[in-house]
């Protein structure tokens, strides 16, 4: 998978719960360089995003990654699902 397809479909479900969970508001703009703590999503909504990504890539690279790794950004998000998601 590459990052572009990897980026769009990281960003449509990361809409998805967004909505869900701010009741239908418009999920903010994710550029590389938007912090993810400060996307309104909570703790929940990330493990949700990391699950939903999982059943759609059939890959879960913070179970393949032998170091704990936390990316701070949405780039840094993609780029981490491209390293390890290379089907």
């Amino acid at each position: 998978m590459n990052r572009e397809y990897l980026e769009k479909v990281i960003a449509e479900k990361f809409d998805e719960i967004y909505r869900n969970q701010k009741k239908g508001e418009q999920s903010p703009a994710l550029k590389e360089d938007t912090v993810l703590l400060d996307t309104g999503i909570d703790s929940l909504g990330f493990a949700i995003l990391v699950t939903t990504l999982e059943e759609e890539l059939d890959c879960d690279p913070f179970s393949i990654s032998e170091e704990a790794y936390y990316p701070q950004t949405f780039g840094e998000f993609v780029d981490f699902y491209t390293k390890y998601c290379k089907k």
